[in-house]
């Protein structure tokens, strides 16, 4: 069947543990057809910033074949996901005088440009600014003030920053794998297209998207962003612990973890058993499971911990009617919802990858809500501009990355 380019949309997810494509056509404007799908190992990235740039190429360019392969037809531009303990945000606040009585286009960008005049570390650049409400002299919140009428105008906002060379070295991965880049999306910004629903949005929610090798929060409310964290606490450092509180090997850790890891000591019994290779991989041995679970259940709860008191400290509970909802491949361990829900004190759900578009059964899993929400990020932003590989990139890459609070008017 051939389909036309322009409405081919491709997404990559580039985690600290695995490299995920998605290749979709857009057959009309509510049906989308997953055509192609890549998954590899991710090798190079620590925390979600490149280490070593020859495996980060080589891992994207496997996925990026596979994809290939199944879609049938050779992949050049994509969307995809930045992350990392690198990233940073801040809630700004502006005001500036409306100059004709009627707010105007140019109002809100000077406003805009006022709240996002703050400090930035050395090395770090303004990625997202995100409205989250606008006053007209003093009186309610409104969303969209062009074409009101006052004197005074006030912003809030929600200023993300990142790392410069740390988006340059993952631009420069993918396009050494052979892929332009179209844009960049915030991973955690992603996921919460993908698993949030809108009346979530608007109510107040959190979402906490638990990766390889950090845990992306954000927090939703009356349908905009309010806070935002990157943890570098994630699904690695719970595969760490387990290889070396047991002395078995990386592989067989994460191997284990999936097949038997709890969050919660009362999810097994205290003489279940369980066989594991030794850190030398030639003999094997027999270990409690109850082992297991005191390794990885003290770590569920100090991530959860940690995100909780991240929103006491900055007063968010009341931003969270909704709950919170879980996502990613960390989401599920069994019990972490549970644990969760005793933490927080909230309802929590697991997120997966909610049907704006018909999904395969294969693809409705939290492990693939970063890149599934990518690709809703593609298609709602379509004419985006390209990221070349000419010229000063980084700069390019800010640039469209700060214009996305055009799309919100």
């Amino acid at each position: 069947m051939a389909v036309s380019s322009d409405r081919i949309w491709v997404s990559i997810d580039i985690g600290t543990t695995k490299i995920v494509v998605l290749v979709a056509h857009q057959v009309t404007g509510d049906m989308l057809e997953i055509l192609g799908v890549g998954k590899a190992p991710s090798e190079g990235l620590n925390k979600g910033v490149v280490v070593d740039i020859n495996k980060t190429v080589h891992s994207i360019k496997q996925a990026v074949r596979e994809a290939e392969l199944m879609a049938g037809f050779p992949l050049d531009l994509a969307h995809i996901g930045v992350s990392g303990a690198h990233i940073r945000s801040i809630n700004s606040s502006g005001v500036v005088p409306i100059r004709k009585g009627e707010v105007r286009q140019e109002d809100v960008s000077a406003v805009i440009a006022a709240a996002q005049a703050i400090p930035v570390s050395e090395g770090q650049q303004i990625l997202h600014v995100l409205p989250q409400y606008f006053v007209l002299d003093g009186q309610e919140r409104v969303k969209n003030p062009v074409g009101m009428y006052g004197i005074r105008l006030e912003a809030q906002m929600h200023i993300i920053t990142g790392s410069v060379a740390c988006v340059q070295n993952l631009v420069k991965c993918v396009q050494m794998a052979g892929i332009r880049v179209a844009d960049i999306v915030l991973e955690q910004l992603a996921s919460a297209d993908a698993v949030l629903s809108d009346d979530e949005r608007e109510l107040g929610v959190g979402v906490l998207d638990i990766g390889g090798g950090t845990s992306d929060f954000a927090i939703y409310q009356q349908g905009n962003i309010r806070h935002t964290m990157v943890l570098p606490i994630a699904g690695n450092h719970f595969t760490h612990d387990v290889a070396v509180g047991l002395r078995t090997t990386i592989r067989e850790a994460e191997r284990i973890k999936r097949a038997y890891g709890v969050a919660r000591m009362g999810l097994v019994a205290e003489d279940d058993l369980l066989e594991i290779e030794t850190v030398q991989g030639e003999e094997k041995r027999i270990i409690l499971l109850a082992d297991l679970a005191n390794i990885l259940a003290p770590r569920a709860q100090e991530l959860l911990h940690l995100i909780h008191e991240e929103t006491l400290r900055h007063h968010l509970q009341p931003y969270m009617r909704a709950g919170l909802v879980l996502t990613g491949g960390g989401s599920l361990l069994r019990g972490m919802k549970e644990l969760a829900e005793e933490v927080f004190g909230l309802p929590v759900r697991i997120g997966v990858p909610h049907a704006h578009y018909t999904l395969p059964q294969s693809l409705t899993s939290p492990v693939y809500s970063t890149a599934y929400g990518l690709l809703l990020h593609a298609i709602t932003k379509q004419g985006a501009g390209i990221v070349e590989a000419s010229g000063p990139v980084v700069s390019r890459v800010f640039d469209r990355m700060r214009a996305w609070v055009a799309d919100f008017f």
